[in-house]
């Protein structure tokens, strides 16, 4: 049995990171219910919105993926200027990669809706919310690297308490926008970018604040940036494949109809919000195994793997079966639409049975990451994939409708998709080719 003080430890990162990373696909919850009551078609726009968005930012995850564990090590390398630096690096790549991005997906915007073949007036919906968010983009990079800063210092309270008072700026204006002043669905981009910049704010007075209290430069390091983007190759290639898989599998969900892409918006904001709340322990796992490897306690890291293991299974059974409780009534809140809510209801209950094998597959990837085995987890994402595409193609051609349809897609991503990453994270995981110590 694990120390206390290891689960100490664990609960004590998981629990203000839980509660951040719940926070962040709440901005989509609280877009997607307001914009539903406009209408479906209005709501389906936004779902191809919302997965050209994610795609998007998701590819950059890195930034805060490789910020923390390389942070982390050099902590527990015991040498926290180092530590700062390096975050900041991030930061400063963050904000490179968002401006250009910006740009090019501002341009992009028309070409990037018309490849889901969506109806006239739901790419009309999805073009205007697109266009807005892009200008988002920097912000929503540099959260991701302070907040992989912040996390390998092992401070996941901040991140928390910024998170929450975004959340709550994000709602207020959303729906001042979209009601009280007749935007729309432009009101409900509009209040999101103007929460994600003042969330910048925030992380800027607390990054600030540690580069003077450990006396590191908060200027740009030619060396430190490149650095960090050579850190972060092989995480944005394991990343890829995570978008693709879940970029095709929504382009599958629009050729099949308006109705099941809607369908499948609702589905997947419930994944994304129970994803996020299992990548919690991911996140302690990552701070605690890089520290761990940087300090060379070999041991530690594998207490820290069994007991995150325990963990992400048993909160994946709780996460599972509150959203079997609630199949009935998730597609009311975010339409008022019985008939709506009756067609995601299978499809939710195939999402909450494989919620302890998500837990299990999130715990192994914060393991891997926090121990920088990128290049493994990029291939391993190849192999993945492969294993998703054969599943999409039949139901590509059977064309199913209706609650079939969504069950299908279900069973392809949540069983057939999630099964083959717990494969081959498992087999890695019970090697030791990962465990490499020292300070970077």
């Amino acid at each position: 049995m694990a120390p206390p003080t290891l689960n100490r430890s664990i609960l004590g990162l998981a629990l203000p990171a839980l509660g951040a990373l719940i926070v962040e696909p709440l901005f989509l919850i609280v877009d997607s219910a307001l914009v539903g009551h406009l209408g479906i078609t209005q709501l389906a726009g936004l779902g191809i919105a919302a997965a050209v968005l994610q795609t998007i930012v998701g590819l950059m995850v890195f930034l805060a993926y490789a910020t923390t564990p390389a942070v982390a090590r050099w902590v527990g390398a015991g040498n926290p200027t180092r530590a700062v630096s390096v975050g900041i690096d991030g930061m400063w790549l963050a904000l490179g990669l968002g401006i250009v991005l910006a740009v090019l997906g501002s341009i992009a915007t028309p070409v990037l809706v018309a490849a889901f073949t969506p109806a006239p007036e739901v790419a009309t919906e999805a073009a205007t919310y697109l266009a807005i968010s892009m200008l988002g983009l920097p912000a929503m990079l540099l959260v991701f690297a302070a907040t992989g800063l912040l996390r390998g210092m092992h401070d996941t309270v901040t991140p928390l308490w910024i998170a929450g008072a975004g959340f709550a700026i994000n709602g207020a204006l959303n729906w001042l926008l979209i009601y009280g002043f007749g935007l729309g669905i432009a009101g409900s981009a509009i209040g999101t970018v103007v929460a994600q910049w003042l969330m910048v704010v925030g992380y800027l007075v607390v990054v600030a604040r540690l580069a003077v209290r450990h006396s590191a430069s908060i200027g740009p390091r030619r060396d430190g940036v490149r650095g960090s983007a050579r850190a972060g190759g092989w995480l944005f290639l394991r990343t890829l494949s995570l978008r693709i898989a879940f970029l095709l599998t929504v382009a599958v969900a629009s050729g099949l109809g308006t109705v099941e892409l809607a369908g499948y918006q609702v589905v997947f904001v419930i994944f994304s919000t129970a994803a996020f709340a299992l990548d919690a322990l991911a996140i302690a796992a990552q701070a605690l195994v890089g520290s761990g490897l940087g300090a060379g306690r070999i041991d530690e890291v594998r207490r820290v793997l069994g007991r995150t293991l325990v963990w992400g299974a048993g909160f994946g059974a709780v996460v599972g079966i509150l959203i079997a409780v609630c199949s009935g009534v998730i597609g009311l809140l975010f339409t008022g639409d019985s008939a709506l809510s009756a067609l995601v209801q299978p499809a939710l209950i195939v999402l909450a049975i494989a919620q302890p094998i998500a837990g299990l597959v999130f715990v192994l990837d914060g393991v891997l990451i926090g121990a920088g085995d990128a290049r493994y987890l990029a291939i391993s994402g190849v192999i993945n994939l492969a294993a998703l595409l054969p599943l999409l193609v039949v139901i590509a051609v059977l064309s199913p409708s209706g609650s079939v349809a969504l069950l299908a897609l279900a069973l392809a991503f949540f069983g057939g998709y999630l099964g083959a990453r717990l494969l081959t994270l498992s087999l890695r995981a019970r090697g030791s080719a990962w465990m490499v110590t020292g300070a970077s």
